[in-house]
């Protein structure tokens, strides 16, 4: 395996051949006859004499170097008497023979002092990584019992000192016992207490660390406050993110540096090996995992691959618009990762920080994490998944970070593995002069494909679902979003700069609210309805708000399908948005024509934007009800997102107030790519010159009840999956779609 030491080979030219161990030698056999090797070749013409002659080399036939390499396995170490024999028996000079052993031997101890060299870089890459684990556990443990510092200063690990700090801890465990004896009227033995581990216990590679969790925090760690939502730009605040579990669970730290190690080191082949690990499609194809390769080049780290289940490898390359440290930063943040991949991560959550890294650069940063990863489809289930992420910097331009996920299952948590699990996956990134990144990403899980709705797999088995073509083209979005939100001079009419930064935010949470619904995120605690007359197809779930500003109160029902269109991405993109066209599909609008009052550009192109329109004056009757909409569109899908909102309270928000309070319940539609997979080449279908299709989801949440005590009725979910059928139906008929395709 290649030392993870060698990684910082990679020099800021970033060169994409193989990292790994430095090729040996095929041996010596080839070598030249150094005879007079040893003599003085200098030139002398310093002292008047013309210059020796120069003897000239002899390499050795094939059959003579058989021979002397048979010779050399039995005897590396000749005598006179076999060396003169070997030099009558191969017609070479007994000198010949002599020089042959010396320079064969050296060569091999060469080889293993190369291959010693190798094993001890990687040694001590671990050593330092635990080595890091260690200094961070002792600064930033607190007493469980009291609650104050139990390191309070920093310690000189003399012995002198070591046992001044011993004798101190006595006094004070002394003192305990007396006045516990006193006040209490019982005896506080030294069995009783529970002190922390020695330094030396520390050390212990086979230890097990308990980890005790209470609501977000991961150790008991002084330095670990709660996070109050997380910022975006310029804040956009996302609803607190909790493990799903709270039990006492212990693992191995030490266990999950070495699968860290071996992670990372298989992600870096992984992103710049090429055929024949990779094959390539025709044309512009997708890139293919050789799945035969990957088997002779890797072995699994982290168990056998479970019965049924299927593989999914994907890789990109892209040029995106920010410095690494940037990215860094936000990958390492799970509230800011969740938000800067909205639309594939439902929940992300931080269960432990094992190391931090070193400095702004995180190199050496690993951490525990949780989350569930999501197709904005109501037939694909959410991917909930436990995994370690790791963060390597390779040379002063290059990072690499890598998630793998393991198995901390106990009796508690069975079913870890239930539908997927990640192989190492991540993004490799290197720093440009011209202020850009260059990012390969690498996808690789194993998924129980029979959990999949059958409209959906080939979405997900060409990668288009969850592969590195989707993180790509969200990060390329996102970060031109980002630039676009942080200019001084955002576009749009009759709004400043701050009312335009906090509509922004509101349409943000909109958006956010809307996925969450179509994939059953936890975060909001749906419950999953199954009532008789609503087909397998459509997902029915309800939940109720009680103290939620940002929602109406009472309960919520939420409906969502997906189906397919015989008709391109970009079409149904762009009679989806146009707001001239929504009272063809808006059973809502009552047909009454839409207008856009104004529109604040998220990003390049006319479909990336945040609008607020307003319907049309009937009967010189104007309406107090305005539409807050999202729409955007890439490689890999497109979404068109809106809520009914009140004029007045979103006059507050364009004048820069706060939009937090704004209560909205979003639906809309989300696009997925159609996939050609008749060829070798998988491409989505998102342009004018093929015709395949798409999928289209369509969800809504509509407030029944006002009352959160109040009862859920069958004819409420009629009525809300009545709206849906409708709403397909309509938008079937403006488009003449003549052969809609169903869910069956």
């Amino acid at each position: 395996m290649a030392s993870h030491g060698e990684l910082r080979l990679i020099g800021e030219n970033y060169d994409p051949g193989f990292i790994g161990m430095m090729k040996e030698d095929d041996g010596y056999g080839s070598s030249d006859d150094f005879e007079g090797a040893l003599g003085n070749d200098q030139d002398t013409a310093d002292n008047g004499r013309p210059p020796k002659k120069k003897k000239k080399f002899h390499r050795h036939n094939p059959h003579q170097i058989h021979e002397l390499e048979s010779f050399f396995k039995e005897c590396p170490h000749p005598d006179e008497k076999q060396r003169r024999e070997l030099s009558r028996r191969l017609a070479l000079e007994s000198k010949q023979i002599k020089f042959w052993f010396q320079n064969r031997r050296t060569q091999m101890k060469t080889q293993l002092e190369r291959h010693e060299n190798v094993f001890l870089k990687q040694e001590n890459d671990k050593l330092r990584a635990e080595n890091d684990l260690l200094r961070q556990a002792i600064a930033s443990a607190i007493c469980n019992n009291c609650g104050v510092p139990a390191v309070p200063d920093e310690i000189s690990y003399e012995p002198s000192q070591l046992m001044i700090e011993n004798s101190r801890l006595k006094d004070e465990l002394n003192r305990a016992r007396a006045l516990t004896n006193k006040f209490l009227g019982r005896h506080l033995s030294s069995s009783s207490a529970n002190p922390s581990p020695s330094p030396s216990q520390g050390l212990n590679s086979n230890v097990e660390v308990v980890v005790r969790r209470t609501g977000f925090c991961g150790l008991n760690n002084g330095s670990t406050s709660l996070p109050m939502g997380f910022e975006f730009g310029h804040g956009a605040t996302m609803p607190l993110m909790n493990p799903s579990f709270a039990y006492e669970m212990p693992y191995d730290k030490s266990a999950l540096v070495d699968v860290a190690l071996a992670a990372m080191d298989e992600l870096i082949k992984m992103a710049q090996m090429g055929n024949p690990l990779w094959i390539k499609g025709f044309g512009d194809g997708m890139e293919t995992l050789n799945l035969e390769e990957y088997k002779r080049t890797f072995s699994s780290f982290i168990g056998m691959k479970p019965s049924g289940f299927t593989t999914e490898a994907t890789r990109e390359t892209a040029m995106v618009p920010l410095r690494g440290l940037a990215l860094i930063d936000t990958l390492m943040d799970a509230n800011r990762w969740a938000e800067m991949f909205p639309c594939m991560i439902s929940r992300a959550v931080t269960i432990d920080v094992l190391s931090s890294g070193k400095g702004v650069t995180r190199d050496n940063a690993l951490q525990l994490m949780e989350a569930e990863f999501q197709v904005l489809s109501p037939l694909v289930p959410i991917r909930q998944i436990q995994f370690i992420r790791f963060c390597k910097q390779h040379s002063d331009s290059v990072w690499a970070i890598v998630d793998v996920s393991i198995n901390l299952s106990n009796a508690a948590n069975a079913l870890m593995f239930a539908n997927c699990r990640r192989l190492p996956s991540g993004c490799v990134i290197q720093d440009m002069d011209n202020k850009y990144s260059k990012v390969t990403w690498v996808e690789h899980s194993e998924y129980d494909e029979s959990t999949v709705h059958h409209l959906l797999r080939p979405l997900l088995s060409s990668g288009f679902g969850f592969g590195a073509q989707r993180w790509i083209a969200t990060l390329r979005r996102q970060y031109s979003s980002l630039a676009q939100l942080m200019s001084p001079d955002i576009h749009g009419e009759d709004i400043n700069t701050v009312g335009k930064k906090s509509m922004l935010k509101l349409a943000q949470r909109m958006a956010y609210n809307f996925t969450a619904g179509i994939g059953a995120s936890s975060v909001n605690k749906w419950d999953k309805l199954n009532v008789g007359n609503v087909g397998e197809d459509v997902r029915v779930m309800t939940r109720k708000n009680v103290n939620d500003p940002g929602e109406p109160l009472g309960i919520v029902l939420s409906a969502a399908t997906s189906v397919w269109m015989p008709i391109t991405q970009q079409t149904l993109f762009d009679f989806l948005r146009n707001e001239r066209m929504r009272n063809q599909w808006d059973i809502l609008s009552s047909g009454r024509p839409m207008q856009a009052m104004f529109s604040v550009a998220k990003g390049p192109g006319q479909g990336n934007s945040v609008s607020i329109l307003r319907g049309a004056a009937v009967n010189g009757s104007d309406t107090n009800m305005l539409i807050l909409q999202e729409t955007w569109s890439d490689a890999c899908g497109a979404l068109i997102v809106y809520a009914p909102v009140d004029a007045s309270s979103i006059r507050v928000v364009m004048n820069g107030g706060d939009s937090s309070h704004v209560a909205l319940l979003p639906s809309g539609f989300a696009i997925l790519p159609g996939v050609q997979t008749d060829g070798p080449s998988m491409q989505p279908d998102i342009d004018e010159n093929t015709s395949d299709g798409c999928i289209l989801t369509v969800g809504f949440q509509i407030l029944v009840s006002s009352v959160p005590t109040a009862k859920l009725t069958v004819e409420s979910v009629e009525t809300v999956n009545h709206l849906l059928t409708c709403t397909v139906e309509k938008i079937k008929a403006a488009l003449s779609v003549t052969q809609l395709g169903s869910v069956e």
